[in-house]
């Protein structure tokens, strides 16, 4: 029994340090998030004190009322914060593949299976609603490491429908704050046991981080990628 309440006094402190962390950090780029979470905490407090007030039960909804104010409060921050952390990561590389990393269950998802010298990147997730390629990059380059993509899964997944998704703020392509629910919106048409076998068809195809040889970790900065394929390089 002490050790079970010695565990939980060590859990409280690292999550009350989270979410103060996570505060900074919202507030760094939403300044007016203290007053609206304080706004939307004491008015939902308010109003529901104010119908126990009328219908004579103050106590018992002033209970209630400061549940539901946590509550709310606790839903408005997520969200804000959410948003906040979106337009910290909008632009920067590997922001979509962080994005899909938290796909709800039910996806396999595979980073940079397909990328060029100018460091577009195309990353891969395989759910119900078949194969999802999300670009991020020069939009015309990518439309063209994309198609490439697509004509090597077809040699194994030729019956499995496949979205294209370009992330960025420009005509026909995603934002990143809205990566997640256009991928989740996509007509499930695969039975479970389908997105495996998709998903261990393509990993057996082989992608670009399992056939070059590239440090792990984020790409260096500058980095360029040697001249030829993977096929040209074992020829030599």
């Amino acid at each position: 029994m002490a050790r079970k309440d010695k565990e939980q006094d060590s859990e409280n402190p690292g999550r009350l340090k989270q979410i103060a962390l996570t505060y900074k950090m919202t507030k760094r780029v939403d300044r007016w998030i203290g007053l609206v979470i304080s706004a939307v905490g004491l008015g939902t407090f308010g109003v529901v004190l104010g119908i126990g007030f009328l219908i004579g039960h103050p106590i018992y909804l002033g209970i209630l009322g400061f549940l539901v104010a946590l509550l709310t409060t606790a839903i408005v921050f997520g969200r804000r914060a959410e948003r906040a952390a979106f337009s910290q990561m909008e632009g920067q590389p590997g922001a979509a593949a962080a994005v899909l990393e938290n796909l709800r269950r039910g996806f396999a998802f595979t980073p940079a299976v397909a990328i060029n010298r100018n460091q577009d990147v195309v990353h891969r997730a395989v759910g119900k609603c078949g194969v999802v390629l999300v670009g991020e990059g020069n939009p015309n380059r990518l439309k063209t490491l994309m198609a490439a993509e697509k004509r090597r899964m077809n040699r194994v997944v030729s019956d499995v429908p496949v979205h294209d998704v370009i992330v960025g703020t420009g005509e026909d392509q995603v934002p990143l704050k809205k990566l997640r629910t256009k991928v989740m919106k996509f007509p499930r048409v695969l039975p479970g046991h389908r997105v495996t076998e998709v998903n261990d068809r393509l990993r057996a195809m082989g992608d670009l981080m399992s056939n070059m040889p590239l440090p792990k970790g984020p790409m260096p900065k500058g980095m360029r990628l040697p001249k030829g394929g993977p096929q040209q390089r074992r020829g030599r």
